[in-house]
């Protein structure tokens, strides 16, 4: 019986220390650098939501072409760097509490 407690001690610590590895390191204050890069992003994923959102809208529009009569349809502009750096701008200027004047 006592060299079943010992194993079970073992493996106990060896589960205590694998459990502690698998945990996400936690760090509460971040640098400007990782915050930069979170807001970029946040942008890149905005940008890129409103893109597939247009494209669904394009979508439909060609598919309806068959049933009514469409003026003109457009496919829509895929977003590039600027796109996203205007939007991570708006971000960043948001959460510094300035206001956008353009």
């Amino acid at each position: 019986m006592n060299d079943y407690a010992k194993q079970m001690q073992e493996a106990a610590a060896t589960f205590g220390e694998q459990l502690k590895a698998a945990m996400p390191k936690v760090t509460f204050n971040k640098n400007g650098y990782e915050i930069r890069a979170q807001v970029l992003e946040m942008a890149q994923g905005q940008v890129w939501q409103d893109f597939h959102a247009r494209l669904g809208a394009f979508e439909a529009s060609v598919a309806k072409d068959g049933k009514e009569v469409v003026t003109k349809v457009e496919m829509p502009k895929v977003p590039g760097a600027d796109e996203v750096l205007a939007a991570a701008e708006k971000f960043y200027n948001f959460v510094n509490g300035k206001t956008d004047t353009k």
